[in-house]
């Protein structure tokens, strides 16, 4: 199950990394899984990475505006995680029908979703556009926002307002993963990122013959990187330059096509949904301990949150081979595809977690100079650090499920670990118990414990290969 594969001389790691990172055309499902998983994990991982940079980069620029700008941008990135959600829950389908109709060597098809994939994203960002762009003072106004917030209701605007490039940059990512061609995805972001870097201060500080903005143009800056993302990505579907390739015959509506999309895309939103959600309960809980406490767990949570980024991209790449090889007709190796990934998804992550156990009181000296919040965030981090082998394995067969298609069953898998396990335990062991914030923190660790235990039961049923999409 966890054999390892020796690449021919010619064919080194080395070497199949440049050709993951430059794009690889080869047919995934006829290739050692190993070095499959590696060509699509590969430039997955840099994606995943690259994904956050948006986000920091414009509190880096913005913080400099004072922190009325900062409370702007962080309400409204709370409004955006909504967006998110649904547009990761939609990208689930598009990834499992592209993915599926390239296994069945049927391209034409794939590319018929991967349209349908466009077209349920534009729907989603049309209702956003309008709404953010009518109501942005008045969503502020509801999150709690002060009037210096509410003067910066632009950025709100022009973000959600110009959601469709967030919308659009998640499908058709999507479905150049399920294509096997994550290069490309990568690519994109990092042209995406490019513009919003150098363009950011520049809009928001008015330097040379740009205009003065301030936090609006961050939000401006923004919206035309990844508008410029989504041409290219636009681009690159229309010249073939992966297994995916647009033609004007493939603009046609598919009224069944879009019924099996949205019936996966819904659980899929839901599944993604109730894990987001699952952490705001958390925060309940942990607020009664103090704001030491609810700062030592965040400053935890997101070096976490960081850390296991990577470990998505593994994920993603099992979900593709996943689709691929049921596509295929290869069922059995599918299956060996997800152990396989999950071999390697635990070793980097128990690496990563035994790095934190060691080097927690370091890494959260770096963000806290305050003995309390240090000391919870030490203990957040080693405890939930110590999961992560669990987790790893959790991660990839939720995905692998998402990839065959089966969105229901990782959806029940988050609610019953996060919300009928880890958040009323967490309330048994910090309260009952009277062990504190220690009980929050290690419910989290038992919750990735479960999650891992009960996708790996599940995996192992089968009846995921058998769903039909």
């Amino acid at each position: 199950m966890t054999e390892v594969e020796v690449a021919p001389p010619h064919e080194s790691t080395w070497t199949l990394v440049k050709e993951a990172i430059r794009g690889s055309r080869r047919d995934l499902t006829g290739m050692p899984i190993g070095r499959a998983i590696l060509l699509l994990a590969v430039p997955m991982v840099l994606e995943m990475l690259m994904e956050s940079v948006f986000a920091v980069v414009d509190i880096f620029w913005v913080g400099r505006l004072g922190p009325h700008a900062v409370a702007t941008v962080g309400l409204t990135e709370q409004m955006m995680i909504i967006v998110y959600t649904c547009a990761m829950g939609l990208s689930i389908g598009c990834t499992a029908l592209v993915s599926r109709r390239i296994g069945e060597k049927d391209p034409a098809r794939a590319a018929v979703a991967a349209v349908h994939g466009i077209l349920e994203g534009l729907i989603l960002a049309v209702v956003v556009a309008v709404l953010g762009i009518a109501l942005g003072p008045t969503l502020l106004k509801l999150m709690g926002a002060d009037p210096e917030v509410v003067a910066g209701s632009g950025y709100t605007r022009v973000l959600l307002g110009g959601s469709v490039t967030v919308v659009l940059l998640f499908m058709i990512n999507a479905a150049f993963r399920g294509a096997g061609d994550p290069a490309i995805s990568m690519r994109t972001l990092a042209l995406a990122n490019a513009i919003n870097i150098v363009l950011g201060p520049f809009l928001i500080f008015g330097w040379g013959p740009f205009p003065r903005l301030g936090v609006v143009g961050a939000a401006v800056a923004t919206t035309i990187g990844r508008g410029v993302g989504v041409l290219y990505q636009l681009r690159a579907l229309a010249a073939g330059r992966g297994h995916l390739r647009v033609l004007r015959e493939h603009l046609r509506y598919d009224g069944e096509l879009m019924r099996t999309m949205l019936r996966i895309s819904r659980s899929g939103i839901l599944q993604i949904f109730i894990g987001s959600a699952s952490w705001i309960g958390l925060v309940r809980v942990i607020t009664s301990f103090g704001t030491n406490a609810v700062a030592g767990y965040q400053i935890a949570i997101r070096i976490v949150m960081f850390a296991i980024l990577p470990s998505f991209g593994m994920a993603s790449a099992a979900a593709t081979l996943v689709g691929q090889n049921l596509g295929a007709g290869h069922p059995d190796r599918a299956e060996r595809a997800v152990w396989r990934a999950s071999f390697y998804n635990v070793i980097a992550m128990g690496l990563v977690g035994a790095f934190f156990l060691i080097a927690a009181d370091p890494l959260i000296a770096l963000f806290t100079k305050e003995p309390e919040v240090h000391a919870y965030g030490v203990r957040c981090l080693r405890i939930v650090a110590a999961g992560f082998p669990f987790y790893a394995y959790g991660m990839v067969a939720t995905q692998a499920f998402n990839g065959a298609g089966d969105t229901r069953t990782p959806t029940w898998i988050n609610l019953v670990c996060f919300w009928l396990l880890q958040i009323p335990l967490a309330f048994v062991l910090s309260r009952t118990l009277k062990m504190g914030p220690t009980g929050v923190f290690i419910a989290v660790t038992v919750a990735f414990c479960s999650v891992a235990v009960l996708s790996v039961i599940l995996f192992r049923w089968g009846t995921w290969k058998r769903v039909k999409v």
